[in-house]
């Protein structure tokens, strides 16, 4: 079993699809196909079932890809050790929808100014699948509402973000949940960590949500709002950045609802070159911007 086939094989289960993989791996599918058939006769068993177009891990498979998600981290802290612990290879970093869209491209801008030999590669999800991404050792560190509260995470804090409830620009204000009680509401799927704040908010004026409509784009999640069809949940600075803003009714929540803190975590133990790297450059930006906007008395 070669190191090569077991990179192989970890793109084709994450991505699902061996074009995708091959994409995302520059070569082509057929090629993948033959290597991913020769691991699976190395070992006698089948890694995948095969579903119409997708592929789906088997149990031998899921069982592997843990094997291969920590071996992977090893052979990257391995080359960083060697090479003196400067950051290079492969980095992968997950990260909030609303957070990719907002605070980080500055940072992964300067990041890839500063350390070119690193391969930073960015997986958008909700909250919960990031978390999931971190203990499985898929991700090396993810950026996701805050703070730490699994056991073997370490953290530091990126930003703070203020959350809005948004409905059509006719709507009455809003005070309390018991105000759109009975409205649609357009969310992400669950695992979001924003849904549950929201799931929260209305729980708490004892007020059950109105139909769920999952939606996976913050762009629809507006139109859908413009067009008079219900109410969605988002950051101040996410809203911001739309085109359309303008044509909805921003509500902000009342506390402890209306505040959220973007969060970098990682596992205990595994903050590497790469990590350390990244850590440092946003805990500098994290200054640069309160130097911008100093706190009043």
């Amino acid at each position: 079993m070669e190191f090569s086939q077991l990179r192989i094989f970890q793109a084709v289960a994450e991505e699902g699809s061996l074009t995708r993989a091959a994409e995302r791996l520059h070569r082509v599918p057929s090629n993948l196909s033959t290597r991913l058939r020769q691991l699976e006769e190395q070992l006698g068993v089948e890694l995948f079932l095969r579903e119409r177009q997708r592929l789906q891990l088997s149990p031998a498979g899921k069982v592997l890809l843990d094997y291969a998600n920590r071996l992977s981290a090893l052979h990257d802290q391995a080359i960083q050790a060697v090479q003196g612990g400067e950051p290079a290879g492969d980095f992968v970093l997950g990260t909030m929808y609303s957070t990719a869209a907002t605070h980080l491209p500055p940072l992964l801008a300067r990041y890839h100014q500063r350390y070119p030999a690193v391969n930073l590669q960015v997986q958008a999800a909700p909250s919960g699948d990031l978390l999931e991404g971190l203990m499985s050792h898929r991700l090396d560190a993810a950026l996701v509402d805050g703070p730490p509260s699994l056991a073997g995470l370490d953290g530091v804090p990126l930003c703070e973000e203020v959350l809005v409830l948004i409905t059509s620009r006719e709507h009455a204000p809003v005070h309390s949940a018991r105000d759109v009680a009975g409205r649609a509401v357009f969310t992400f799927r669950q695992g979001c960590s924003y849904r549950m704040r929201l799931e929260a908010w209305y729980a708490h004026a004892h007020t059950p949500m109105g139909r769920v409509m999952e939606i996976e784009s913050y762009q629809s999640m507006l139109a859908c709002v413009i067009a008079g069809a219900g109410v969605a949940l988002m950051a101040q600075s996410m809203l911001d950045s739309l085109p359309g803003r303008d044509q909805v009714r921003v509500h902000r929540l009342q506390a402890p609802f209306d505040h959220a803190v973007t969060w970098l975590m990682w596992r205990q133990g595994m903050c590497g070159a790469n990590l350390q790297a990244w850590v440092d450059l946003q805990q500098g930006e994290t200054v640069d911007r309160r130097s911008e906007h100093p706190a009043t008395a």
